[in-house]
């Protein structure tokens, strides 16, 4: 395990570094090459409830597809992560002016108030077609790095006990976030899908 966890820490370390060293020029071209990617998708052409993760510096830059969602009639959800644990709720999002008006957390992104006790939960509701992925570092396999909080992986739990079933799952990456393998342990859950500029 101490191993493992080693493994993980140093290619953490690893990508921050490379993805760093992108200018914010190139971040946005590689982003919006993405984001086509992701329009053009089956999955995500079929898909009536998503869930988006709001972007960090870091991370593929996702203002267009929370526009796209919303504008093409989808039903959007937004992570709320609770400090101190891995407890994830994904929360509806009603439009950009909603997005515009939430409170920003110390890791600088917005997302609802713990006192928002009025949106409608994803899986209190119908459940989720299809979840987009953050990450630090993904494989071929769909072996994903996370920040190590295990948000994502204990919502897709989550999931699984849902009537509709574990969403599909795609993950946004920088081709520099890419690595040859994955160091993961049993509680990771695999992405069905990474994608990034070829």
């Amino acid at each position: 395990m101490a191993t493992l966890r080693a493994a993980k820490q140093a290619l953490r370390k690893e990508i921050k570094k490379r993805v760093a060293s992108l200018s914010e020029e190139e971040k946005l071209r590689q982003s919006q090459v993405v984001s086509q990617k992701l329009f053009q998708h089956p999955r995500f052409k079929s898909s009536g409830r998503v869930a988006v993760f709001l972007s960090m510096p870091d991370e593929v830059r996702t203002d267009a597809v929370v526009r796209a969602v919303l504008g093409s009639g989808k039903a959007c959800f937004i992570p709320r992560y609770f400090t101190g644990g891995n407890h994830m709720d994904m929360l509806h999002l009603k439009s950009l002016e909603d997005l515009a008006s939430l409170p920003v957390t110390s890791w600088n992104i917005r997302q609802p108030a713990d006192s928002d006790t009025e949106r409608d939960e994803a899986l209190a509701t119908g459940g989720l077609d299809l979840i987009l992925m953050p990450g630090l570092a993904f494989d071929k396999a769909g072996k994903r790095l996370g920040r190590g909080r295990g948000f994502y992986d204990t919502y897709l739990r989550r999931c699984l006990t849902h009537p509709r079933g574990r969403p599909y799952t795609i993950a946004l990456a920088f081709k520099e976030q890419l690595c040859e393998e994955v160091p993961v342990d049993d509680g990771d859950v695999l992405v069905d899908e990474v994608l990034h500029e070829e």
